[in-house]
């Protein structure tokens, strides 16, 4: 039997009470006290592994910036990494009718497609003529922007090929970066000069303004009939009419080296990022701001910044744009080496900042997709991301 002192209270008894008691002041001095898990992220030490799927509630690289941007927001399911393996990706289009994202990996000179059924990347088209930006029109055909050929095409449903703009008043264009559509059936492009280089495109011949001493070869690695293209024109952002007619929209004294456009959820507005200098700029080059411009039929007007891209003194250039049936304004996001910024960056309309998503590396480009139009697909430089919305992408993808 357990001896008891002149109290009744047994050794047992003591050595347990005196137990609780020291585990009691232990735990009040933290020494014990439940810690918290913090889930991984893209700026922890070690960073998360997107190849796996966070098991938080809400994805610890989605930000709320503003409390207005929780509605957005889709709790019980993460970024997820969907594949890796380009060298540049750009251009993610959705097709409705195909259920499959198309995408370009551009110095590869491939386009990529990622089907909804099976979760496979496969190739979709090679070569691509070094095609950047990618966009599916009211009538389900898909346009595209080739660095290479200069020039902006469709895909018929009979599988013909149509030119939709490859100069403008008889001069060559630069290399169409990105295109979108209007329901009155005109097309929308941007013509900055980034193609013009080894690495996306072809450079200009001998003497133009991307090649001056012509000491690079453009004909290497290309059909014998290219080669011969050179720089003629300013960067611009052009309207291709029904009718075929090309007409400059904004010039470069407006807006330096265009990027990504967008117009918004009820076409009001159109959204154009100015980006860096690109190879053959004569002058300072691109902003990295964006800019919004009224629509007026078929012209714009009242050019003003939209944002700077400016988030905790990080400067949070973009690449892509595209907007949602809010308004909101979702931009790709490259910071560089600002580990924690590249990513995605989501404006409301009238230009405050209200979420991020951080990715682990730069994104050029964006669009919504899924059957749904719920599912925001992000190009990063080498793998495609994807994560779901409370919120539909706005028009055609």
């Amino acid at each position: 039997m357990p001896t008891r002192d002149e109290n009744g209270i047994s050794r047992r008894g003591v050595v347990k009470a005196f137990g609780a008691v020291a585990g009691a002041a232990l735990a009040g001095n933290g020494l014990f006290a439940q810690q918290r898990a913090e889930p991984p992220t893209t700026i922890s030490n070690p960073p998360r592994d997107f190849d796996q799927p966070t098991t938080y509630f809400q994805d610890p690289d989605i930000l709320s910036v503003d409390p207005s941007f929780n509605a957005l927001v889709q709790p019980q399911n993460s970024i997820r990494r969907l594949w890796t393996g380009g060298v540049w990706l750009e251009g993610p289009a959705w097709s409705g009718v195909g259920r499959y994202l198309v995408f370009s990996d551009i110095p590869n000179n491939r386009q990529m497609r990622w089907s909804e059924d099976n979760g496979q990347v496969t190739v979709f088209r090679n070569p691509a003529n070094n095609s950047n930006g990618n966009h599916f029109d009211f009538q389900g055909r898909q346009l595209s922007c080739e660095h290479l050929m200069r020039r902006v095409v469709r895909y018929e449903h009979d599988g013909s090929v149509t030119i939709i703009a490859d100069n403008y008043g008889g001069k060559r264009l630069n290399s169409p970066n990105d295109v979108v559509t209007h329901p009155d059936g005109s097309y929308w492009f941007t013509d900055p000069p980034y193609g013009g280089q080894l690495f996306e495109g072809q450079p200009d011949a001998a003497g133009g303004p991307s090649n001056p001493q012509g000491l690079l070869n453009p004909r290497l690695g290309l059909p014998p009939e290219l080669g011969a293209f050179r720089r003629e024109l300013p960067t611009g952002v052009y309207r291709v009419d029904p009718s075929g007619k090309v007409d400059l929209v904004i010039g470069e004294d407006q807006l330096a080296d265009p990027n990504g456009l967008a117009f918004s959820q009820d076409f009001k507005r159109l959204y154009v990022i100015s980006t860096g200098r690109g190879p053959g700029d004569t002058g300072p080059g691109g902003t990295r701001e964006m800019f919004s411009f009224d629509v007026q039929g078929t012209r714009v007007a009242n050019r003003r910044v939209f944002t700077d891209y400016m988030v905790d003194g990080v400067k949070c250039g973009g690449d892509g744009v595209r907007v949602d049936v809010f308004g909101n304004v979702w931009s790709s996001s490259n910071a560089g080496r600002a580990v924690g910024y590249n990513g995605v960056t989501v404006w409301n309309p009238n230009g405050m900042l209200i979420g991020r998503i951080r990715l682990p590396e730069v994104c050029a480009n964006i669009c919504f997709g899924g059957p749904k139009r719920n599912r925001l697909f992000m190009m990063g430089s080498t793998s495609v991301y994807s994560v779901h919305f409370n919120t539909q992408g706005a028009g055609p993808s």
